[in-house]
């Protein structure tokens, strides 16, 4: 494996290899603003395989809170461990 994962056979390598606890899912929303949700290590293999759910309505300009239900599919080629955590820790 490279330095930067493609699959997702690479980002749970990885994830085991270094010991990351937590992974972070990060994603826009339409006015550009970054926003975040945190996932632990033994979710990962559920989020690569089918998403993982946040509400949606607490995002601004997403959904209304009668359809706020959403899924977050993380992309691994965009898998990077943070580069300000330890090295053990991602």
């Amino acid at each position: 494996m490279g330095d930067q994962p493609t699959t997702a056979d690479d980002v749970r390598a990885l994830v085991e290899e270094r010991d990351i606890r937590f992974i972070r899912l990060w994603f826009t929303d339409i006015l550009g603003q970054l926003k975040s949700f945190s996932i632990n290590s033994a979710e990962l293999e559920d989020a690569l395989e089918g998403g993982m759910g946040f509400d949606g309505s607490s995002i601004t300009g997403f959904n209304a809170i009668e359809e706020s239900d959403m899924i977050a599919m993380p992309d691994p080629t965009t898998f990077a461990p943070l580069p300000w955590r330890p090295d053990e820790q991602g």
